[in-house]
């Protein structure tokens, strides 16, 4: 949807001045191929773990040059990676998994020495969420809405929720904060980007605001270590 790929792109923006072409990288998941796109130009190698055979056959059709497709359950193929990562991306992942913390904490083992995890969630204090509980349409801002069930979420984040997660994996915070500030739902937000009232100018601001209040964006951003590192925002 157009407001998919707005939101891939500013996250691939928030992650780039982390990354350089000398790195090797592992991305958690191909789906319909926009972050490997957007990440593997960025990197010297790109190796994606899908389990969805309908996702990495598209992947390897897609065949770009610095990737490589792996078909596996994250669970599995983390303990037996043969390499250690520079870079592993974890992009709307922890939301979907039975045990977040213990993928993090393979996701740890899989980094190189000064590797980073890089880990995007959705914000369950989005504005746009506030809004629907304003409006009577959400219970409570922890409830999954039917569209969190249709894609297959297991629960919802803060970023309280995410420190404790990523703390409990033995991993550091070194930058965090908020990806573009969520005024009304996807549907709403593609209608408006569709229309053209929502344009280049109103995202770049949409997503400045974000770093000031990065509390009422629509995801929320980590990148971590496994070792203690100076935190930064950006």
């Amino acid at each position: 949807s157009p407001q998919d790929q707005v939101i891939r792109g500013l996250i691939a923006r928030t992650f780039a001045p982390y990354l350089r072409p000398p790195m090797h990288g592992l991305q958690l998941g191909y789906a319909e191929g926009v972050d490997t796109a957007l990440f593997a130009p960025m990197l010297q190698h790109l190796d994606v773990v899908e389990g969805n055979r309908t996702f990495f056959d598209a992947g390897c059709a897609d065949a770009l040059t610095n990737v490589k497709m792996h078909h596996d359950l994250f669970e599995t193929f983390l303990p037996k990676a043969e390499k250690k990562y520079d870079a592993v991306f974890a992009v709307y992942v922890l939301e979907h998994v039975e045990d977040p913390v213990h993928l993090l904490q393979l996701a740890r083992a899989s980094l190189a020495e000064k590797g980073l995890l890089f880990l995007v969630v959705p914000n369950a204090y989005a504005l746009s969420r506030q809004l629907a509980l304003h409006m009577g349409i959400l219970p409570s801002l922890i409830d999954l809405t039917l569209r969190d069930l249709e894609h297959g979420h297991r629960r919802v984040y803060d970023s309280n929720t995410l420190a404790q997660h990523v703390e409990s994996a033995g991993l550091y915070i070194i930058a965090q904060g908020g990806v573009m500030l969520k005024i009304l739902a996807d549907f709403q937000l593609d209608q408006l980007l569709q229309l053209g009232i929502l344009g280049e100018a109103q995202v770049d601001g949409l997503y400045s605001l974000g770093h000031k209040y990065p509390e009422l964006c629509g995801s929320l951003y980590a990148v971590c270590s496994a070792e203690p590192q100076e935190e930064k925002s950006l």
